[in-house]
């Protein structure tokens, strides 16, 4: 496989303007896109989850949400640790950052079935606030994630870029939790 010299010299020159423009085209790439497929889905309402169906996948889905927003504080902390934002608590000892990375892909994959149960079973809805909000939160998600990972490769971006894309994230995992995992657990 060759690489183009000129891809790859024109990605080194570019203004951190241009990163942000380039991080937040494929972010809403990626939510559109996602918001395309869940729309022209035809929802199977009877699919199930890792061979739970019905009330019993909402439940594993709740329960993983739980677990993933657990996750998603636990990464704001050690963000928040590794950057000295914690106050009364000194620097990060070395496992941190690792912890912190596997954190955060852990939150990540257990996302993805979550995700892929929410599309195919129910599309992306937009009747009813907590439906829609709940939809269009898990598309931007996507894209937010997509739009961190190419913020936090890059070492040329503004300094505030990392955190507002890692508070999102967080932001959007809690909106998800509320309108869906907390909305079975009061039902249940």
């Amino acid at each position: 496989m060759t690489v183009n010299k000129d891809v790859v010299a024109s990605a080194r020159t570019t203004s951190p303007a241009g990163r942000l423009a380039l991080a937040a085209g494929i972010a809403a790439a990626v939510a559109l896109g996602l918001f395309a497929v869940g729309r022209l889905h035809r929802p199977d309402y009877a699919m199930g989850l890792f061979g739970r169906h019905g009330a019993a996948a909402l439940r594993l889905k709740a329960q993983l949400a739980t677990v993933i927003l657990a996750l998603a504080l636990a990464q704001l902390t050690s963000a928040l640790w590794m950057y000295g934002r914690l106050p009364a608590v000194g620097k990060a000892p070395r496992p941190v950052p690792v912890l912190h990375r596997l954190g955060g892909t852990a939150a990540f994959l257990l996302s993805l079935p979550v995700a892929a149960h929410c599309v195919l079973a129910y599309g992306v809805q937009l009747n009813g606030v907590r439906v829609a909000v709940h939809s269009l939160a898990g598309c931007f998600f996507y894209g937010a994630f997509a739009a961190k990972v190419l913020v936090v490769r890059s070492r040329r971006l503004p300094g505030w870029a990392l955190p507002v894309a890692g508070g999102l994230l967080v932001t959007l995992i809690v909106v998800l939790w509320y309108s869906a995992a907390l909305w079975y657990f009061r039902l249940s």
